[in-house]
């Protein structure tokens, strides 16, 4: 199998003098006051309270870093590694109580006002999301994403955000990730609400989901951009998908996971044709029929709502991590409940010589990153691609030469890819600025470029060895430590 790149060779080109170095956090992993100055109750709220049991330490976000107190000192700490931007996401409970534009927090409009207005002052350029996977309570209880009129609602949050910080806000991400909010949330238990109902409940969340990620693009192209100038598009994330061995199956079945995993979201939106991957639209139908369905699993777009979300993207936000094997599995009997995973007829694995990380699920395969950016070029174009999300787990080490060695290596894939496949790679965030609560790991499995102790009522932060390597590759604007 070819391999791009290799462990002992890294690249000495230097980042493109428009390319954008930054770091990334999300609202709930990061704010805390979680019931403070108006704030509404969102679904990680209500997860982590009735079911303590599901997180490794049975943590909340209920405090998390206290960013919502302490939000000057994490822009000092930015500032201090010279990072060129910063990616974090807006609390939707925050902004809307309820989740309904009737009901704004006007304390939740002072807060991400004081904090874009002070990252600004410090030259840093805030790159904000709306959705990072915290719907409002009242909303879910309502069907969250699988219900249809999240389309609108999710329009009418947007709304209210551009109005309030569109005049300095230049580049929006509407979702972070909507696999893990329809797949693993919807679809499985790993993520909230953790509903299980996958091959329908998910198939349904993400047709709901990509509509809405249209109807904010739409709005802000028509009645935003014309003022405010800025640009706005979708994060998706993925591991590359390495077929398990040199046969044909496993080739096209590596292809397919990519589609179920990938392409599920991009396509509609990014490929030329618009719609779900045609596998998908093949193999859904099939099984769907021989389970006894009367109709396919998988929603489908008239030729209008084809139309009306293809295209909708300025750029492409990807957040990678890691990389998968994929074998084929030609036949799975019609047996049991349905699931995405049923549907596209793989099964993926890491190989155990791949070097580990805190985290199962995350190996360093500095090559895979190589293979997955050359592949979008090849699907969807020469799409400007900002990568949202990059990073290593530990478990809080302050000397995390593994983070450090992680980050040389995917850079340097990064920069491969960019010179020599000419992929238009135009920005990189770190995940994650600071140590925080990572969803179903609690506080065990750490991210961070600085460490924070979690058992301080202060949250003191402690910059990291990876936070210093992060400044050193900022300011020669090349990857540091090439011999």
């Amino acid at each position: 199998m070819e391999r791009y790149g290799t462990y002992g060779k890294l690249n000495s080109n230097e980042f493109p003098g428009d390319f954008l170095l930054g770091t990334a956090t999300a609202s709930y992993q990061i704010e805390g006051a979680w019931n403070l100055s108006g704030k509404g109750e969102n679904i990680w709220d209500r997860y982590t309270h009735t079911h303590p049991e599901l997180i490794l330490d049975r943590s909340t976000g209920d405090v998390a870093c206290d960013s919502y107190h302490k939000y000057e000192e994490d822009v000092a700490l930015m500032k201090k590694m010279g990072v060129q931007f910063y990616r974090f996401s807006l609390s939707w409970s925050r902004i809307l109580p309820t989740g309904f534009a009737y009901q704004i927090n006007p304390d939740g409009i002072r807060y991400y006002n004081d904090l874009i207005n002070l990252l600004l002052k410090n030259d840093i350029i805030p790159l904000v999301t709306l959705f990072h996977w915290d719907t409002p309570q009242p909303l879910e209880d309502l069907g969250g994403f699988t219900n249809a009129l999240m389309v609108e609602w999710f329009e009418d949050y947007a709304r209210v955000v551009f109005e309030n910080f569109g005049d300095r806000v230049k580049l929006w991400l509407t979702f972070n990730e909507p696999k893990q909010t329809c797949h693993e949330g919807v679809g499985g238990d790993n993520k909230a609400p953790g509903y299980e109902s996958s091959g329908i409940g998910d198939y349904l969340c993400a047709h709901n989901l990509i509509k809405a990620h249209a109807r904010a693009y739409h709005l802000y192209d028509k009645e935003f951009r014309p003022k405010q100038n800025g640009s706005i598009s979708i994060t998706i994330d993925t591991s590359w998908m390495e077929p398990g061995t040199n046969s044909t199956a496993d080739k096209e079945a590596a292809e397919r996971k990519i589609a179920f995993n990938f392409g599920w979201y991009a396509d509609p939106i990014f490929h030329p044709n618009g719609d779900y991957p045609e596998v998908m639209r093949k193999l859904v139908p099939e099984r769907s029929k021989k389970e006894g369905f009367r109709r396919s699993r998988l929603p489908e777009f008239t030729k209008e709502e084809v139309k009306y979300i293809r295209g909708t993207f300025d750029f492409l936000g990807l957040n990678h991590y890691t990389t998968l094997l994929v074998k084929d599995i030609p036949e799975i009997p019609i047996s049991g409940k349905p699931s995405v995973d049923k549907d596209s007829r793989t099964e993926s694995w890491h190989d155990p010589s791949w070097p580990p990380s805190s985290a199962g699920w995350l190996k360093v395969v500095p090559w895979g990153f190589t293979k997955l950016l050359v592949w979008l070029k090849h699907r969807y174009g020469d799409v400007p691609i900002y990568v949202t999300e990059n990073g290593f787990s530990d478990l809080g080490e302050i000397d995390d030469q593994g983070r450090v060695n992680y980050y040389k290596l995917y850079l340097s894939a990064m920069l491969d890819a960019m010179y020599e496949h000419k992929v238009n790679v135009k920005a990189y965030a770190a995940w994650s600025l600071v140590d925080n609560f990572e969803w179903r790991d609690g506080y065990v499995n750490r991210f961070g470029l600085h460490h924070v102790d979690m058992n301080d009522p202060g949250r003191k932060r402690t910059p990291k060895a990876s936070a210093e390597y992060y400044r050193k590759v900022i300011a020669a604007r090349k990857i540091h430590g090439i011999d």
